[in-house]
């Protein structure tokens, strides 16, 4: 039986919001065939402890995915990182390009709320991936939600608009919109990427120069994403491009650009739907998921929403539309999503670099550097040492044995953004020591031509702070990545995405309680508690869940263990031809 056939004969039935099975005893063979490794035999315990683990190369179908990713994430940077100036300057240009004269306050405070925006969608772009249309025709939906916000962003950014007023109402629906778009696109793309990988079980090899080695589904997985994360930092590279525009231009035509992108994003997600591997929607999963967490709580046990335990225990609820397995299954999400608690702390720090430190180049020399383009070193750095973790670190560390799990990637991750932190602070800490105007950057001593000046500090002592907050990433997002896609089971691959995407939600709503403090000179403390913070979290996290580390491969592999569920196409995902 091929993978396809052996897809569509586990693909439900759906009546009365319950999935009939027509031959269980088919479907049971189905699903252990489809958790099989795909090719070559598997190593036992011996061979997996002294035998060199290595990744496989990724699909087609997998770059399809993030070429697209590049695309959204191209028209998300070289958008927003122009909001800063858009709300915080004036039309009149006396602060440079602008368009809403709201200040800094007024800027940061939107433009963190825009942020906060986009990351709590994603629980809407979960559910309605996995329980109504799936993750492919979920996207293509999202995609024309957030193609319609782009449009109202471009219509009312130009001149004739702004001069109307119509600037702030326009901009206001049409971030609600993207953020709409965005949160749909988010939840699924990341495990969409992922589900083209299709083996799930280890399997021993043979390299070219004749070494034997494992190939590592957990390894392979771990390089999806970094790819992945590279090609979201590729795209946010807009910024060197949509800066000179706003500043020669116009918002509108950076806008505009942005806007022409990510249609060709659309397309490409469209014309090529026939080479990805897709899921059919699970079911009422989500709902039921948190049903069974409020039966959790009201008994104070994990087991409580087991059917099981129910009638063991003399509960009242005997009709429950799940199993046992779900349960567990549900049990095994929350581990991840536990992992997620600490993360705000980082989106708080990581949400600096497209505000606060747009504003802070802002109040240096710019030497004609627009200062919303400083953000690019953040994407710049990312791009160069991510091909060589990749390539030279990761690979020395796994020769030497040397293991790298997510949680100590995480933790230092943490400690990297406050690096870039304690260094942002020392920066504000040397414009308050330059003049023209010291403490209070903009005065009218400043003022040249009409257009107010930044203090005499070369806008270039910035990239640092950029480049510590692209490494940070590297470790802690792209693993928080990695981590909420392989700790989730097969039915809440999304469900458990937008959870890790929340905590940038919350992050934001931090940031946003923390306008106040984005004024001169208290912001430099606020950079300083934001870097003892990030350096506390880090070593909490790694004190609290390194553990983990040690059940890692147990945990990865329990997608292959479990083949016997009722749970469709749930062990691996094969090549379709249906339009999901």
């Amino acid at each position: 039986m091929s993978s396809d056939q052996a897809v569509e004969s586990v693909r439900p039935q759906q009546q009365d919001g319950n999935f009939a099975m027509d031959n269980k005893a088919e479907i049971e063979a189905n699903e252990k065939a489809l958790a099989m490794t795909p090719d070559g035999e598997e190593p036992n315990e011996e061979e997996k402890r002294t035998i060199r683990h290595v990744a496989e190369n990724l699909p087609v179908s997998a770059w399809l995915v993030a070429i697209v990713e590049l695309c959204e994430r191209f028209t998300y940077y070289g958008m927003s990182g122009l909001f800063q100036n858009y709300i915080n300057n004036p039309l009149d240009g006396s602060s440079g390009p602008g368009a809403l004269g709201m200040g800094h306050q007024g800027a940061t405070g939107l433009t963190t709320f825009f942020q906060f925006w986009c990351y709590l969608t994603p629980i809407l772009g979960a559910i309605v991936a996995d329980q109504y249309l799936g993750k492919y025709k979920t996207i293509v939906l999202f995609c024309i939600v957030y193609l319609v916000g782009l449009l109202i962003l471009v219509c009312t950014s130009i001149p004739v608009a702004l001069q109307n007023g119509a600037g702030l109402g326009g901009f206001i629906v049409a971030i609600l919109i993207i953020g709409l778009g965005t949160g749909g696109i988010k939840s699924n793309v990341a495990p969409l990427i992922a589900d083209q990988y299709k083996r799930k079980k280890m399997a021993l090899s043979t390299t070219k120069k004749g070494e034997r080695v494992i190939i590592d589904p957990a390894l392979t997985i771990q390089r999806i994403y970094m790819i992945f994360y590279g090609c979201i930092n590729v795209g946010s590279l807009s910024l060197l491009a949509t800066p000179y525009m706003e500043k020669y231009i116009g918002f509108w035509s950076g806008y505009l650009l942005c806007l022409c992108m990510f249609a060709c994003g659309t397309m490409v997600l469209i014309f090529g739907r026939k080479f990805y591997v897709v899921r059919p929607p699970q079911g009422s999963i989500i709902t039921d998921a948190f049903k069974a967490l409020w039966i959790m709580v009201l008994h104070r046990n994990m087991d409580g929403p087991k059917p099981s335990w129910q009638a063991a225990n003399g509960g009242r609820r005997t009709n429950l539309p799940w199993d046992d397995h779900f349960i567990d299954e549900l049990k095994r999400a929350l581990v991840a999503c536990r992992v997620f608690c600490f993360y705000p702390i980082y989106w708080v720090v990581y949400g600096q670099f497209s505000s606060n430190f747009v504003t802070q180049a802002g109040q240096m020399d710019g030497h004609g550097i627009p200062n919303d383009l400083m953000q690019n070193f953040d994407p710049i750095s990312i791009i160069v040492f991510i091909p060589f973790l990749e390539t030279v670190v990761y690979p020395i560390m796994r020769r030497l044995r040397i293991p790298f799990r997510p949680i100590t990637r995480i933790s230092l991750g943490f400690v990297v953004a406050s690096l870039a932190m304690m260094y942002a602070a020392i920066v504000q800490h040397l414009i308050y020591a330059a003049g023209p105007c010291y403490e209070h950057p903009g005065c009218d001593a400043s003022v040249v031509n009409g257009q107010s000046q930044g203090n005499n500090v070369h806008i270039a002592v910035q990239t640092p702070a950029y480049m510590f907050i692209g490494i940070s990433e590297i470790f802690a997002s792209v693993s928080g990545l990695e981590y909420a896609y392989t700790k989730a089971p097969p039915t809440m691959k999304s469900f458990v995405q937008s959870m890790y995407l929340l905590t940038n939600a919350f992050g934001a709503a931090i940031a946003e309680a923390l306008t106040p403090a984005a004024y001169d000179p208290a912001i430099m403390w606020m950079f300083a508690g934001l870097a003892i913070a990030s350096f506390l979290a880090g070593i909490i996290f790694w004190l609290v869940y390194h553990h983990l580390n040690s059940q890692e491969d147990e945990m990865n592999a329990l997608d292959a263990e479990d083949p016997d569920t009722s749970v469709p196409d749930s062990s691996a995902p094969a090549q379709s031809s249906e339009k999901n």
